[in-house]
């Protein structure tokens, strides 16, 4: 396996991670819990999907040939009018993570040495790739810290619980 190919399969494998947190978030949350806020002008958990996945729709819809900020993108709706149900965000989230998903596929050696436009500003494939898995890391640690302290003591870890370490340590050092 060459670089660019180890690259690719790293980036996939952090963005189905990063995924995979927000779908287990979303299965412990109700239409109730995507909405809440806990002050004037916070961001509820639906609020975030909808940008996030505004952000993917625009960014990677033609990734390689056109700039990532769509003049069709309208950002500053992104944060109003939350998704009214949570089927409503899935199909977002879900639709989101295909345009993503579709435009990694697309990366090959012939075109690794493509320029991204964000803002038209010149990135790398890998400048660009790791761009957008920051910005998602960045906003599903919100949505799981949002889903958590919804949730309190009915929440489900999605990593080593408190006071778990030495005993998932004990488990993957003994295979």
């Amino acid at each position: 396996m060459n670089q660019q190919e180890n690259y690719i399969n790293s980036l996939l494998f952090e963005f189905e991670r990063y995924k995979t947190l927000g779908d287990n978030t979303f299965s412990q949350l109700n239409d109730q819990d995507l909405n809440l806020t806990y002050n004037q002008g916070d961001n509820s958990i639906s609020l975030i999907v909808k940008h996030i996945t505004g952000n993917m729709i625009s960014r990677w819809t033609h990734f390689l040939t056109e700039d990532g900020e769509k003049s069709w993108r309208d950002r500053e709706s992104e944060f109003t009018d939350s998704y009214s149900t949570k089927t409503e965000m899935i199909n977002a989230w879900e639709q989101g993570w295909e345009c993503l998903f579709s435009a990694v596929a697309s990366v090959r050696g012939s075109n690794f040495d493509t320029l991204i436009k964000i803002r038209n500003e010149e990135h790398t494939i890998i400048e660009a790739m790791n761009r957008q898995l920051a910005h998602y890391a960045y906003h599903i640690g919100q949505i799981v810290h949002l889903g958590k302290m919804h949730k309190g003591d009915k929440w489900i870890s999605l990593s080593i619980p408190k006071g778990g370490s030495k005993a998932f340590n004990k488990e993957k050092i003994s295979k």
